[in-house]
């Protein structure tokens, strides 16, 4: 059997920043918390459990500390989650992805002038919730073409939405052809709207070789956690290339006799999966 493994499989930059920020912090002495899991990766997140660290789950478990440290997470948090850390007097170690720190800027800096802010991506997904706790004026989010075409026609019923000012940005993990598609749609229909490409490049290279090695494989595995946003996109973008594609988590999930009959098969995985995984 040939094995095709895409070079970009594994932890990207801002995922191996957090992680080795965490693992760090447990040769300190103290008390050691990440304020919800550091990455969508089960594994990773049951061995630092292993070593002392704790997960914060929400707000009232953080407030309900006295002591210790606290990591943010990479995918980042709302304005009030690092204020409230401040004021309890804790140790903040800030490993928010520096591409997901960027977003907050911008839609903090947009929001000050006055700009409306359009969300790309799952408003569900830990990073668009905090992105939105750094807006300071009304911001809207849209996950698909059909939620474009709503929010637009939402707007244009507004008095005088030919004067309101839009920026708009991305989740980093978001289809770049489906933003495409959406940005096209708001674009049409809303005046003024300036786009930030906020897509990370990363993501947009794993996604593109996850495409290239889809068309050419008799099957295809997907590695990452169940959570994990940028690893369900790979899997989705590898089915619309290959109908036999797999989404696993680690190598319990992979039923070997289901490749019995492959000559040829693709592997690949999102950005908070472990190498020893893959």
């Amino acid at each position: 059997m040939e094995v095709i493994l895409a070079k970009s499989a594994g932890f990207c930059f801002g995922v191996k920043r957090a992680v080795d920020t965490v693992y760090e912090q447990t040769g300190t002495r103290g008390k050691i918390y990440t304020y919800g899991p550091i990455i969508h990766n089960e594994e990773v997140v049951r061995d630092l459990e292993q070593k002392g660290v704790k997960v914060l789950g929400n707000e009232t478990e953080l407030n309900a500390l006295t002591e210790g440290t606290v990591v943010i997470r990479s995918h980042g948090v709302e304005r009030r989650i690092n204020d409230a850390i401040a004021e309890k007097g804790l140790h903040c170690v800030d490993a928010t992805c520096p591409f997901v720190k960027k977003i907050h800027t911008i839609v903090q800096d947009e929001s000050q002038k006055g700009n409306r802010i359009i969300i790309v991506g799952n408003k569900d997904h830990p990073e668009v919730e905090g992105i939105i706790g750094w807006c300071e004026t009304k911001s809207y989010t849209v996950q698909s073409v059909s939620e474009a075409e709503n929010l637009v026609k939402n707007i244009e019923n507004e008095p005088d939405f030919e004067h309101i000012n839009f920026s708009l940005v991305s989740q980093t993990t978001f289809n770049k052809n489906k933003f495409k598609d959406i940005v096209d749609i708001i674009r049409k229909k809303l005046y003024n709207v300036v786009v930030h490409e906020t897509i990370c490049n990363a993501t947009a290279v794993r996604q593109t070789e996850a495409r290239d090695i889809a068309k050419t494989v008799d099957a295809m595995i997907i590695i990452g956690g169940r959570n994990s946003s940028n690893t369900q996109k790979l899997y989705d973008i590898s089915k619309q290339e290959c109908e036999n594609t797999y989404y696993i988590q680690t190598l319990v999930d992979l039923d070997l006799t289901t490749f019995e009959s492959v000559s040829r098969v693709g592997i690949t995985a999102g950005a908070s999966t472990p190498n020893y995984i893959i």
